[in-house]
């Protein structure tokens, strides 16, 4: 028998990780999330993360095969994206939207890329913006926690970061008794999938703290309550799960830390002195933009050089 040799370049460590896996990994830490969504706003949340996720892998299988490339929808990375978009989603939006937002997700910021790897920003952060501009009241109209008990209808109210004199104290955000977003009110929930995450290894803690801590000492510093700006909105959400995608963070050490706290002091400055309450979805987006740069200027130098012929 004769034995084969593949010539390639270094580094040759191989690891058993796949697309797959990641992603598998990824759904797993979001179940909690989910979970959380079903108790606090009834199972019409399902219907829109069913809605989210079945639009974004059906559109991705569509979209491959019109480009007549090898079919990704099966590496579940499709299926991340569109549980993203549903969980940045009010439970009384009409299913259509955030269906819509799946499609814009995939097809436009991920598939006209390129596809998985390609894509400059992150498809669910990306969608939630378009969908803010072009349906900004459907998409601002949250309902309290546990508002299924009684009737969805006549609930609406404004998250706490748009109006925080609806909020009691700082556990009704940890266990997520307020309104917003399917997927961003429990803090806990977020909590517990983010050390899964990190258990696993397939994200690291050096974005979410360094876009954590900055948005804490940032608002510690301009006389705001710190603890409130990390649980309100969709911070946590924002850090764990979406900051942190391998296609559109930096890869070195040092660049993770740049763009932590680019995305903190963006979401400060938003919050506190946008026009808009929320700023995470913006400051993600923007320093997505700016990893090429970050990642340039500090990428490790190469040891040693080649000396010019005298």
């Amino acid at each position: 028998m004769t034995e084969k040799l593949y010539v390639s370049p270094s580094p040759h460590l191989r690891q058993g990780d796949s697309t797959r896996g990641i992603m598998l990994d990824v759904l797993i830490a979001l179940i909690p999330a989910v979970v959380a969504s079903v108790v606090l706003f009834g199972f019409r949340s399902l219907l829109i993360i069913g809605v989210s996720m079945f639009s974004a892998v059906l559109s991705e299988y569509i979209c491959r095969r019109i480009m007549k490339r090898n079919n990704t929808a099966y590496d579940l990375s499709a299926a991340v994206t569109g549980l993203l978009v549903g969980l940045n989603m009010p439970v009384s939006i009409n299913p259509f939207i955030p269906a819509f937002g799946s499609v814009i997700a995939i097809v436009v910021v991920k598939q006209m890329f390129g596809g998985l790897g390609q894509n400059f920003v992150n498809p669910a952060m990306a969608a939630r913006i378009i969908l803010m501009i072009s349906f900004p009241t459907q998409m601002t109209r949250w309902t309290y926690a546990f508002g299924y008990i009684r009737t969805l209808d006549g609930l609406t109210t404004a998250t706490p970061l748009a109006d925080p004199s609806g909020l009691r104290n700082i556990l009704d955000l940890v266990v997520g008794k307020s309104a917003g977003c399917l997927g961003e009110t429990c803090g806990a929930a977020l909590i517990i999938g983010g050390l899964y995450l990190i258990a696993r290894r397939v994200i690291t803690p050096v974005i979410p703290l360094t876009y954590i801590g900055t948005v804490f000492v940032m608002t510690a510093l301009l006389g705001q309550n710190p603890f409130f700006h990390i649980f309100a909105g969709g911070l946590m959400l924002g850090a764990i799960f979406m900051a942190t995608d391998y296609v559109t963070c930096p890869m070195t050490f040092w660049g993770k830390i740049i763009y932590g706290i680019g995305c903190g002091l963006f979401t400060v400055l938003i919050r506190l002195y946008g026009s808009m309450p929320e700023g995470v979805s913006f400051s993600i987006i923007l320093m997505n933009i700016l990893v090429p740069h970050i990642e340039k200027l500090t990428m490790p130098k190469f040891f040693g050089k080649e000396k010019k012929a005298s």
